[in-house]
């Protein structure tokens, strides 16, 4: 008999340009905000698997950081990020030179563990056709929800 895989629930929004999703991990907000905050755990847990490594940053990120990341999509190619949010174990997001956020919410649930929201936001997008073109509203769903099916797994030691 096996385990039954962990799912993540995608959540309606009410914007086209917003997506949410969550999943519930038995773990501490601190436990995963740190792995959050840690640029180079970013690819473990990137559902996406575009993330190929950290170029530049600080160990541990904070509100103004900046770091960059090796990323492929096709082709390799490189961005910047910033954050604009940290609020130590509660929240923390980052967005890139198009202006697009990803945000992580954490909230602590009754049983110990955590409610881990991420938010996809392209509302800030300097290019709306852009998030079309590519597709990218489409594919952010499903690609957030194994994000952070990847994130339980690895907070959890799974």
């Amino acid at each position: 008999m096996s385990a039954e895989k962990p799912r993540a629930t995608i959540l309606e929004t009410g914007d086209p340009l917003v997506i949410a999703v969550e999943i519930e991990i038995a773990a501490s907000p601190r436990k995963i905000f740190d792995l959050l905050a840690d640029p180079e755990k970013h690819a473990l847990v990137d559902g996406s698997r575009t993330i190929q490594r950290v170029l530049k940053g600080p160990k541990r990120l904070y509100k103004g950081a900046k770091f960059g990341m090796a990323m492929k999509v096709g082709f390799p190619y490189r961005i910047t990020n910033e954050v604009v949010s940290f609020e130590e174990d509660r929240e923390i997001a980052w967005r890139h030179l198009m202006k697009w956020e990803w945000r992580y919410q954490l909230t602590p649930s009754e049983d110990s563990g955590t409610l881990v929201r991420e938010i996809f936001d392209g509302r800030p997008s300097r290019s709306k056709k852009w998030l079309e073109i590519t597709g990218a509203l489409e594919r952010n769903p499903k690609v957030i929800a194994k994000s952070l099916v990847r994130l339980k797994q690895v907070v959890e030691g799974q």
